[in-house]
């Protein structure tokens, strides 16, 4: 007799995401929030607002949030799983405290966390680590809550970006289509954070170019060219003389003008959905580049709601709960580098800055 599907023993996913305003009044306190006690100046704080009035005043992220968590409701629906999804922000409105809080309301006993960030670093993971620390302290015998394990090379997350770089393709000239340049773009971090993220340094760079080698290799078969590529990086906010993470996107389409390269796919393979740093940096900024310089230009979208990214959530939920049972598990990952670790160590990602307490992380 067929068992039902079991996500046993979590009887609730929590889905933590950054945040983003939904109306302009709020989009400078939203960015005093994220910036607060990083020293960024006000002049930088009000050049970056000025990117939201050309959206409307408010950031795409919450929208994207809830149709994401529409397309998993109505995966788990389709395949037998009445497990409740819950949503909390980091930085913004709904919060990770109230989340939690209504978990606790509810009966919620134990939850699986799934993070709107792929890969390995402190402002990537552990910041996240340690709101949900935070969040958990703020109400009276909470919910156990567990991350789910860093998805990067996860086949849902990749066939996603493999799909949206392939009709990108299809979007250049058909002359321009073989040779088209693929450029991986992810978040700029300090240089310090990248060299210090994972268990043992250099994860957040070597996961970043596993994922982007796995994704070129994907399109290159399936469009029978072989398309070269390159990982840049966006979005830098820190003082100039602290070393980030570079080339910057648009340094980098300038020394592929003068290689004589003509068209770029740029590919937002360190974001999950369509937001202000994709909207703004790739969409606007980047593009505007290479129309300057002569470079056919174009975007790939972010996984969003693709079915494989969708499905990715009962995937890892399932996998992990797998574990928690102790269960036999398959693990599911492509590229170079395997599964990843499904509690950090203690010095995974460390903050720089001060020493805090985060979740999920191992007891030694």
């Amino acid at each position: 007799m067929p068992t039902s599907p079991t996500t046993d023993p979590y009887d609730a996913v929590l889905l933590v995401s950054f945040g983003g305003p939904e109306k302009s009044e709020d989009v400078l306190p939203f960015l005093e929030n994220v910036t607060r006690g990083r020293g960024i100046p006000a002049d930088r704080l009000r050049e970056v607002a000025r990117h939201y009035d050309s959206f409307g005043g408010r950031s795409p992220i919450n929208d994207q949030c809830r149709a994401f968590l529409a397309a998993v409701r109505a995966d788990f629906t389709e395949h037998g799983l009445t497990t409740p999804l819950y949503w909390g922000n980091r930085n913004w409105d709904p919060y990770l405290a109230d989340a939690v809080a209504q978990m606790k309301a509810d009966g919620v006993r134990r939850a699986a966390a799934f993070v709107t960030s792929a890969y390995a670093s402190y402002s990537g993971c552990r910041q996240y680590r340690e709101n949900l620390f935070d969040a958990v302290a703020l109400t009276d015998h909470p919910p156990r809550v567990d991350k789910l394990r860093h998805y990067f090379n996860h086949p849902g997350f990749v066939a996603a970006f493999v799909d949206a770089t392939c009709e990108a393709i299809t979007q250049l000239r058909q002359p321009l289509q073989g040779g088209a340049r693929l450029v991986f773009v992810t978040h700029a971090i300090p240089s310090s954070m990248a060299e210090s993220s994972g268990p043992t340094g250099g994860a957040y760079v070597a996961q970043h170019r596993a994922a982007a080698q796995s994704v070129a290799q994907a399109v290159s078969q399936r469009t029978g060219s072989h398309h070269a590529h390159d990982l840049v990086y966006c979005s830098r906010s820190g003082p100039p003389a602290v070393p980030w993470l570079e080339p910057d996107v648009n340094d980098h389409l300038e020394r592929l003008a003068v290689a004589g390269e003509e068209a770029v796919v740029v590919i937002p393979i360190g974001f999950v959905s369509d937001h202000m740093e994709v909207a703004y940096d790739l969409d606007t900024e980047a593009r505007a580049t290479a129309e300057r310089l002569g470079l056919a230009f174009q975007r790939a979208a972010a996984p969003g709601v693709h079915p494989a990214f969708v499905a990715t959530v009962r995937d890892l939920l399932q996998e992990r709960a797998a574990v928690e049972r102790g269960d036999q598990v398959r693990r599911s990952a492509v590229g170079a580098i395997g599964p990843t670790w499904d509690r950090c160590a203690q010095r995974c990602c460390p903050n720089l800055r001060e020493d805090r307490p985060a979740l999920c992380e191992a007891s030694s």
